[in-house]
């Protein structure tokens, strides 16, 4: 489960974003959407689910950018710009374009994670000196770097390293390493080889104390933490094991969840022409009932681009339910009907369902989800953009607390109260100045 990330001097948050998935006290009702997993003594409570309102270029994507490029850092180790040049992320893979763009000095840009799995409660931070916007150049350096696991500090990065008790990651550390000779020795090589724009954890902690517990971590990333950046950039590949040329594979399961959703075809399939090419999306006929010939064209030309959207989308929301991972998109709800939506979104909050703990957090600018029987307030986030300093700030609805005079309280009408401007994060928009030189200038220039 995610339980909090945060993240400064990226892109339009300068100052530090604390995005929480843990409850807020104090909040009642809508129980089905608390997930709990037991670690040692304690349960560790998360919300399933988070939407995150804004008005356009307030920075609601930045915070789903920041969890991307944080998880592309870490997975390549270092802090070098990936030669892949990685799209449509390109802060990810270009790290001259994560600091501030006012920013006039060099300020450290700084992540942390907060997450639980394999019954461990694992935090995991660093910080770097990445330079100016746009400075390429900059000699970039990691200025700190921490690992906690069940609150026992593992290592801790500054100039140097210094190390917890690694009892508390007994049974991942590596065998040699329990002869206290060779943990001081490898503490000893830790600290001489250290190099400034690679990550201690995937590198050094990796080869010399436990190979094990990375794994562990980076598995989480890559299986776990799906963050996609640009949902409209989503393709799906069928996954086929002993392909044959000039074959249509059909999914069942995708057929079925695209025909509740209205598909114009039979069924939905994947058409492979030759046995090295991509299996190609694609709507399948079938001619004369179901003993006749199969037929099929690319689902893009017949089916409907919100079709396609929820076909190509339907696969991730099924492998986080049934994993246990969690969902991260942008703009999840574009080009899909709301009935839909509600469908998916009550999946994460069944509890008879969403038996591994399966979480979704999506920005949107559909008020339908402002909706107290939906969505506890902890789990409506806001994202503000200062007009003067272009700085993004964060909140959620739960801030507001429950008395005074900008209080919330449960049941209260969300959307009449978003629009009314009681929460911020919304903007007036007119057009009409804009529209009125258009026509006195009858188009010329």
């Amino acid at each position: 489960m995610l339980l909090e990330f945060r993240v400064s001097n990226y892109k339009s948050f300068k100052d530090e974003l604390v995005f929480s998935m843990i409850p807020a006290p104090k909040q009642k009702g809508l129980d089905y959407s608390i997930l709990r997993e037991r670690i040692g003594r304690r349960t560790e409570k998360a919300l399933c689910s988070a939407v995150i309102y804004g008005p356009n270029a307030s920075g609601k994507t930045n915070i789903i950018g920041a969890m991307d490029t944080f998880k592309c850092i870490v997975l390549r180790g270092n802090i070098r710009n990936d030669s892949d040049q990685g799209f449509p992320n390109k802060a990810a893979h270009k790290l001259e374009l994560i600091p501030n763009i006012n920013l006039r000095e060099s300020v450290p840009t700084s992540f942390s994670i907060l997450f639980t799995t394999n019954k461990m409660r694992i935090k995991y931070s660093f910080s770097c000196d990445l330079g100016k916007f746009l400075d390429s150049k900059y000699p970039r350096r990691i200025l700190t770097e921490k690992l906690i696991i069940n609150d026992s500090l593992i290592f801790s990065r500054n100039d140097t390293l210094s190390f917890g008790d690694l009892v508390a990651i007994k049974g991942f550390t590596s065998s040699i390493l329990e002869h206290k000779d060779n943990e001081d020795i490898a503490r000893k090589l830790s600290i001489r080889n250290l190099d400034n724009e690679e990550l201690f954890l995937t590198n050094g902690f990796k080869s010399m104390f436990s190979s094990k517990l990375v794994s562990l971590i980076v598995d989480w990333l890559t299986n776990n933490f799906n963050v996609i950046y640009r949902a409209d950039a989503i393709e799906t590949v069928k996954r086929i094991n002993n392909k044959q040329e000039h074959t249509i594979y059909i999914d069942s399961m995708l057929s079925e969840a695209a025909n509740e959703f209205g598909i114009n075809s039979n069924s939905i399939g994947y058409a492979l022409q030759t046995g090295d090419e991509k299996p190609e999306l694609c709507s399948v006929f079938t001619e004369n009932g179901n003993l006749g010939q199969n037929i099929f064209m690319p689902a893009e030309l017949f089916e409907s681009y919100g079709t396609v959207r929820f076909v190509n989308t339907f696969p991730l929301v099924a492998g986080v339910i049934a994993s246990g991972g969690v969902l991260v998109i942008d703009e999840f709800d574009a080009s899909i009907h709301p009935m839909a939506l509600m469908s998916i979104i009550n999946l994460f909050h069944n509890d008879e369902i969403n038996i591994h703990n399966a979480q979704l957090i999506f920005d949107t600018h559909n008020p339908i989800f402002l909706n107290s029987a939906l969505y506890r307030r902890d789990e409506i986030k806001f994202v503000e953009r200062d007009d003067a300093t272009h700085e993004s700030i964060h909140y959620s609805l739960s801030d507001f607390g429950t008395s005074g005079q900008h209080s919330v309280r449960k049941g209260e009408d969300y959307m009449k109260n978003y629009f009314m401007d009681r929460y911020g994060a919304i903007k007036e928009i007119d057009f009409s100045p804009v529209f009125q030189k258009i026509v006195s200038n009858k188009g010329e220039g």
